[in-house]
């Protein structure tokens, strides 16, 4: 992992995702790693999945691992230690990942498109989804800070610039100086070409610039601007942005990544131990 971070500093963020996005459909159990066949469209194929990105460095891992230790790793418990290491190695926290994960067998592109916390999620929407996976609204509001990492392709939230809604072209929500300066990067909702960074500034590093730029009403998406929107995740977001309380952030995220971590996770003689990530054995 240091080799990989070292070499491609902007994987973190990438890396974190990907285990996000597996845990939230079917569970830790590394289906979003398997590709599409002739009769199934897979996860990653999905709508919300197609600008995942670090599939080439999880199998260069699983690899390594299968030669020295060959049947006794699975991706999914791979994949959860690669988004840890990701985290520490851009200065965040650390926190112990339990092993003995197995992998599914299944990978449904319908499943992710309609399971994934989207973008454009208001808290009632994503309070439903984080509780179908086990996880509370602080949870909500401590996992969102791993928008400290990475960047996102415009057409995610151009719809906050252009054509927002019959009375307002951009998103009121979204401060208008920002929204300018986001305009001048991304010039239309089509825009497939051009990236923004989710915590301008830092977003190599993980820390808790992310919750100033969301008390400022600079969230990049909407999922952010709606953490002011609930008095829960509002006071969350508005304490963490002082700066005096990172280590209360640190610890909050390590506590929160365990809880995901063990959702709907597959154990004992459930699934397989793949061979290869991307396919089942």
């Amino acid at each position: 992992m240091e080799k990989i971070i070292s070499a491609a500093p902007s994987l973190a963020g990438p890396l974190l995702r990907l285990h996000f996005h597996d845990c939230f459909v079917r569970g830790c159990e590394a289906s979003v790693l398997l590709n599409s066949t002739d009769g199934n469209m897979a996860e990653k194929d999905a709508k919300p999945n197609k600008s995942l990105r670090g599939f080439g460095s999880v199998e260069r891992v699983k690899a390594k691992l299968e030669a020295a230790c060959p049947n006794t790793v699975s991706c999914a418990d791979v994949l959860t230690i690669m988004a840890r290491d990701a985290v520490v190695l851009a200065k965040g926290p650390t926190w112990p990942v339990a092993l003995g994960r197995r992998d599914g067998r299944a990978s449904s592109a319908k499943e992710a498109a309609d399971h994934l916390p989207p973008g454009f999620g208001d808290i009632p929407l994503l309070t439903k989804i984080f509780a179908a996976n086990g996880l509370n609204l602080k949870d909500l509001a401590v996992l969102s800070g791993a928008h400290t990492l990475g960047t996102a392709h415009c057409p995610s939230y151009a719809g906050r610039l252009y054509g927002f809604s019959s009375a307002y072209n951009a998103d009121p929500t979204l401060d208008s100086e920002y929204a300018d300066r986001l305009r001048t990067r991304c010039k239309s909702v089509n825009d497939t070409a051009m990236l923004s960074e989710m915590d301008p500034g830092s977003y190599k590093t993980f820390d808790t610039s992310y919750y100033r730029h969301v008390a400022k009403r600079r969230g990049l998406f909407q999922s952010d601007a709606a953490l002011l929107t609930d008095a829960t995740t509002r006071e969350y977001v508005q304490r963490i942005a002082t700066g005096n309380f990172d280590g209360v952030f640190f610890k909050d995220f390590s506590e929160s990544m365990i809880k995901m971590g063990n959702v709907g996770v597959l154990t004992g003689a459930e699934g397989e131990i793949r061979k290869k990530c991307y396919i089942v054995n």
